[in-house]
């Protein structure tokens, strides 16, 4: 067996790094931040069966005894340690899933689209009030306030100077060369920021999810304890706008450049939904998720095993890309029959917000590109955001040139 592949904290070379994964077989062992062992999963078929397979929980507290072993500031800690649907298993994971569940039902999502339409309006007002000519940071004005109004506006969460303090937060969670003193300063704030705003919910409660939960009781009577009720609001949170931000800074920057793609769109050849699950195909948002955990041994095509209480980390880039299923993976082609991924997931765990996610990117791209249709890029090479985790761009320049200059 190979030894254990370091992964890059930084991400500086996602696709080179996971094409190699890919070719050392279809689980590799690889060592986190802060030395930490475990396997990476770059075949899509093991990686389906695994994401279904009830022998493996995402539950460190039952399910991985290094859990007790980590420093308090492992730069991954928080991935890990919240209690909430996202760190759950069986019984427990459908249970906490379930109080969530109804907020992003079809019929909900789809009475959000006027809502998201009008976000959407406004922003691109914003972005046209640069003037001619002027170089707008699409991901700053466009792409990441989008959804952070959008899930900020469901959770109740209305104090601008706490959101943007939040949203700051949420990208230092995500980038993995954070240092352990900025990780638990940033959770510290984190945590006493959405406490706040469930104390502000509790004495007066609104039309949003965040009242709505601290209302809800199981049938049983049970609800949701205060620690579970704040790890689920981050985790709404952050996973509601980090996907969102990085599918649309992808599909942009695709689109502008290679306009092939948009003339078809704009000639009834290609729909929005096919370029957007193509995207999520091509770049999936979250290029690795950790972690999940064997709950026993598993054996593994072709030999070896991951044995009860390792973990597991879900390599959904080289995955979606992967050359042994498809042969052109690394090329973007929304026109192509199957554009099937794993990018949210699969089995109990598939992401919950994937309906809202897939309509704010049809209405955001559709206005944009209507709005602006001779938006024309202003950038060279895109700088990969630090993280293994999390596929997106430092920023996303463009000029926006509206019909008729």
């Amino acid at each position: 067996m190979p030894c254990p592949y370091p992964l890059d904290p930084t991400g500086s070379e996602l696709h080179a790094e996971a094409a190699g994964l890919s070719a050392r077989g279809p689980a590799t062992r690889v060592v986190l931040p802060g030395e930490v062992e475990a396997w990476l999963v770059t075949d899509p078929e093991v990686l389906r069966s695994l994401f279904a397979d009830p022998r493996v929980s995402k539950d460190p507290h039952r399910h991985w005894p290094g859990y007790r072993d980590l420093p308090a500031d492992w730069p991954l800690h928080t991935w890990v340690s919240m209690r909430n649907m996202f760190n759950s298993h069986g019984a427990e994971h459908r249970r906490l899933r379930a109080l969530i569940a109804p907020a992003f039902t079809t019929r909900r999502i789809r009475g959000l689209g006027p809502h998201v339409e009008r976000i959407t309006g406004r922003l691109l007002d914003e972005v046209a009030s640069a003037g001619p000519g002027v170089a707008v940071d699409l991901r700053a004005r466009f792409a990441n306030p989008l959804p952070v109004a959008v899930i900020s506006s469901l959770l109740g969460i209305t104090d601008r100077d706490s959101l943007d303090e939040m949203r700051r937060l949420v990208e230092r969670f995500f980038s993995t060369t954070a240092t352990p003193e900025q990780v638990v300063a940033g959770m510290e704030t984190l945590y006493r920021r959405f406490g706040e705003h469930v104390s502000s919910c509790r004495r007066n409660p609104g039309d949003d999810l965040t009242s709505d939960l601290l209302a809800m009781q199981d049938e049983d009577g049970s609800r949701l304890s205060d620690g579970e009720l704040t790890d689920t609001l981050m985790l709404m949170f952050s996973a509601g706008h980090e996907t969102t931000v990085n599918l649309l800074g992808h599909a942009i920057a695709e689109l502008l450049t290679e306009p092939r793609h948009l003339a078809a769109i704009r000639a009834g050849e290609l729909s929005w939904d096919a370029v957007i699950e193509e995207t999520l195909r091509w770049q999936p948002p979250l290029a690795n998720l950790p972690l999940r955990f064997a709950i026993e041994d598993i054996e593994l095509p072709g030999g070896g095993a991951i044995r009860a209480g390792e973990p597991i980390v879900a390599a959904l880039l080289a995955a979606n890309r992967h050359p042994a299923h498809r042969a052109d993976g690394d090329l973007f082609d929304p026109a192509r029959a199957d554009t099937a991924h794993l990018s949210f997931g699969h089995g109990p765990h598939f992401c919950v917000g994937s309906q809202l996610a897939r309509l704010e990117a049809r209405i955001a791209l559709s206005a944009l590109f209507d709005r602006f249709p001779r938006l024309t890029a202003a950038f060279g090479e895109l700088e990969q955001r630090p993280s293994f985790i999390s596929n997106g761009h430092v920023d996303l320049f463009a000029i926006p040139v509206p019909e008729g200059i």
